[in-house]
């Protein structure tokens, strides 16, 4: 049964990216604890343009834990302390009454800040882009068996393929590195035969354009994968940095 509670709101203004930002503060009354934090960021932006004040700049898209749009750090913690949970599907009733809740970006060399919340992830396209494609014969569809995969592969790439691309990795990583995320876009197509004709420069490639990006690197502290809301695992870090050295060498 949902109910009301009171919250005092810090949360981060930036005009934008070259400027100086500081936390403001507001009280926000009467919140349900049935809306989800995306729902409570509105409130609260309706209230401030009631007011003729700047409404908060946050990313936000589905608003289903989809797409990998949302995010921002919530009391020290990417997407909010709740375990394999999004921005948007965090609801107000993981929160207290008369708490406060301090809001900010997420933070990193290769994530400038747009302004407020948004920041620029188009880094991870880059790295993305890097990796190029897959070769694949043209023409009718293949027939869906006829490419035997051992389930246990199957399950090991579904799982590194449901990376929403977030950030979160990025922001609760000490080092601000992008290992988790790069490691998954490798993993998930170097364990299926159609990618595999591309794995070792994939690799190199992609891992080039991560260092580019002024991404840090993995020193084993296991942040990304206790803040990721996809639990995508540090499992495909390891795989990543073998299939590394072997396309290396």
């Amino acid at each position: 049964m949902s109910k009301k509670i009171h919250l005092t709101i810090k949360v981060w203004r930036q005009k934008k990216g070259e400027t100086n930002g500081q936390f403001e503060t507001y009280q926000l009354t009467q919140i349900d604890t049935d809306m989800s934090f995306l729902e409570m960021l509105d409130v609260l932006n309706e209230q401030l343009t009631i007011e003729g004040k700047e409404p908060v700049a946050f990313d936000h898209d589905c608003r289903e834990g989809i797409c990998g749009m949302c995010g921002a750090v919530v009391n020290g913690f990417a997407h909010g302390q709740k375990k394999a949970t999004t921005l948007c599907q965090l609801h107000m009733r993981e929160f207290k009454d008369h708490q406060t809740i301090v809001i900010e970006p997420l933070r990193a060399k290769g994530f400038p800040v747009i302004k407020d919340l948004v920041v620029d992830r188009t880094a991870f396209d880059r790295i993305i882009q890097a990796g190029g494609y897959i070769s694949v014969k043209t023409g009718s569809a293949p027939e869906a068996n006829s490419i035997p995969i051992s389930k246990k592969n199957v399950d090991l790439a579904m799982d590194a393929a449901s990376c929403i691309g977030c950030g979160a990795c990025v922001a609760a990583c000490p080092n601000a590195s992008a290992m988790l995320f790069t490691a998954a876009k490798v993993s998930h197509l170097s364990l299926l035969p159609q990618g595999q004709v591309e794995t070792q420069k994939r690799v190199l490639t992609m891992v080039q354009q991560m260092d580019k990006e002024q991404f840090g690197n993995c020193s084993n502290e296991y942040e990304c994968e206790a803040a990721c809301p996809k639990n995508i695992s540090v499992e495909n870090i390891s795989r990543m940095n073998k299939l590394y050295r072997q396309a290396s060498f």
